[in-house]
């Protein structure tokens, strides 16, 4: 089913509700009406102080504000449903319950020192990421970039092969094909000879591709599945999703990016045109905290705890890569009060110099994210999006077009991949610092969704993604004021689109 049809039909029920509520007033409480109302509008004011007093992005704020006051009761019930983050409290209960892992013994002074001594400024910005996420600076010791899922794929295979001690996999999406299948076939005969395989996937995210027939099915064969935060709508689980993306073989490589384990992000099956997606593969002590990350959800949501001796670097010989710059791997969380890679491209963008380049597949960002990226470019900072030329949503592809004109007027520059769908999270500044993970340009991702990032600093990894980012806008459309569209019909629907952006 597609995932907008589902968000649609978990809106109906808040419709129906206040649809209900319209009925009952007018047929049997006429006489009442006025100050039923009266007290609903309180009540709805009450609501609105509720959350302009909260602590979150303003036009969030204010696109849920629009809906309560035109929709009381369905306004909201759909907020207690998607909106807010007390929803949080089961999963916050679950890793605050949790025994803690040990505690992280890298020194990362003199990383710091190092980078000061070259960019004061971005080392305080990666000093800021690793105070908010507790995960540490690490030397890069090697990073491969893929520029499609179909070039990471093979590699992924091969190093799933080499496993001796575990493997972890963490994917928003599984689904059953070429790829998962191969996977499998390695994972079974893996766990057969005493490996420690373990299998975590998004209950919403896999929802209509991965069942709990199939994870028991995997059980069977030795290999560990759960699925992370069972979809329950009265309990508001429709956020809070597990949109992180990560493989991890014994502590000695990670694989991340925007590739699921399904065949149309390897090319394998066509749905949108030509898939394009990116990810990386880091090896040496950096990988570490790809093993904490998993390991904390694991311990967390499954009642199982992985052994603290996954949570050591193995040796790595000496001569096994080198010195590549840095490389501080993290995940984003609702449960904290900083949404961290939101702030961090705000970061990024204020300080960039030279250019500043995106990709992403959906694009609705909040006013702070809107006014960094107008701000970079109205000084002179060559500022690119790339977005896809083929939509897999189309209603979330046309809400992103509603940002156009903004940016347009400012100066950034938008380009549509026009062989297809851009699935590709990521982005380059000043050949200095770049990202590659799964966060995407929009309010789910930044602000409402588990997810993971990778920030790179002088790693020869941004020059390989530079190069990917000029090589594939040799095969995009530039989209400029003259070509969108416009109009007082364009202006308004832009402007509906925008009050649903938060639910897309």
């Amino acid at each position: 089913m597609n995932k907008i049809i589902k968000h649609i039909l978990s809106v109906l029920p808040a419709v129906l509700l206040q649809a209900l509520w319209l009925y009952v007033l007018f047929a049997w409480l006429a006489p009442w009406a006025p100050a039923i109302n009266l007290a609903l509008s309180i009540l709805a004011c009450l609501f609105v102080l509720y959350l302009i007093t909260k602590r979150e992005e303003s036009t969030y704020k204010i696109l849920w504000l629009l809906v309560i006051l035109t929709f009381p009761l369905a306004g909201a019930l759909l907020y207690l449903i998607f909106g807010n983050k007390r929803t949080t409290r089961p999963l916050r209960k679950k890793l605050e319950a949790a025994d803690p892992l040990p505690p992280v013994q890298e020194d990362t002074d003199r990383l710091y020192e190092a980078m000061a001594a070259d960019n004061r400024r971005l080392s305080q910005t990666f000093r800021w990421v690793q105070e908010r996420t507790g995960l540490p600076l690490y030397e890069n010791r090697k990073a491969d970039y893929y520029p499609l899922g179909d070039d990471m794929f093979p590699v992924m295979l091969e190093e799933l092969e080499k496993a001796e001690r575990f493997v972890f996999v963490e994917y928003f999406i599984i689904e059953n094909g070429r790829m998962w299948d191969s996977m499998v076939e390695i994972l079974a005969r893996k766990a057969a000879a005493g490996v420690d395989v373990r299998v975590l996937y998004d209950d919403l995210g896999s929802i209509s591709t991965y069942s709990k027939e199939l994870a028991r099915g995997l059980r069977k064969k030795g290999i560990r599945c759960e699925a992370f935060n069972p979809l329950v709508i009265i309990k508001g689980t429709l956020n809070c999703r597990d949109h992180r993306k990560m493989l991890v073989i014994d502590g000695r490589v990670a694989f991340s990016g925007g590739v699921n384990l399904a065949d149309e992000y390897i090319n394998g099956v066509v749905k949108f045109g030509h898939w394009k997606d990116i990810g990386f593969r880091l090896t040496g002590e950096a990988v570490q905290n790809f093993t904490r990350m998993f390991a904390e959800f694991w311990n967390a949501f499954t009642g199982e705890r992985i052994p603290d001796e996954y949570l050591q670097a193995p040796d790595f010989p000496q001569n096994e890569g080198g010195k590549d710059g840095y490389v501080l791997s993290f995940y984003d969380s609702p449960l904290r009060s900083d949404a961290v890679s939101n702030e961090l491209y705000i970061e990024l963008l204020a300080q960039a110099q030279d250019y500043a380049w995106f990709y992403t597949p959906y694009l609705m960002p909040g006013d702070a994210l809107m006014e960094a990226f107008a701000r970079a470019a109205g000084r002179g900072v060559d500022v690119r999006i790339i977005m896809p030329g083929v939509p897999d949503k189309k209603l979330v592809y046309r809400m992103s077009r509603s940002f156009y004109p903004e940016l347009l007027e400012a100066g950034v520059k938008i380009y549509e991949y026009e062989p297809g769908f851009v699935h590709a999270k990521g982005c380059v500044v000043d050949d200095a610092a770049g990202t590659v993970g799964t966060v995407n340009l929009d309010y789910r991702s930044l602000f409402l969704h588990f997810e993971n990032n990778a920030l790179f600093y002088r790693a020869s990894l941004l020059g390989d993604l530079k190069a990917d980012y000029e090589k594939t806008l040799e095969k995009c459309r530039e989209r400029t004021l003259d070509n969108i569209g416009a109009g007082l019909g364009k202006w308004i629907l832009d402007g509906i689109l925008r009050i649903f952006a938060p639910l897309c």
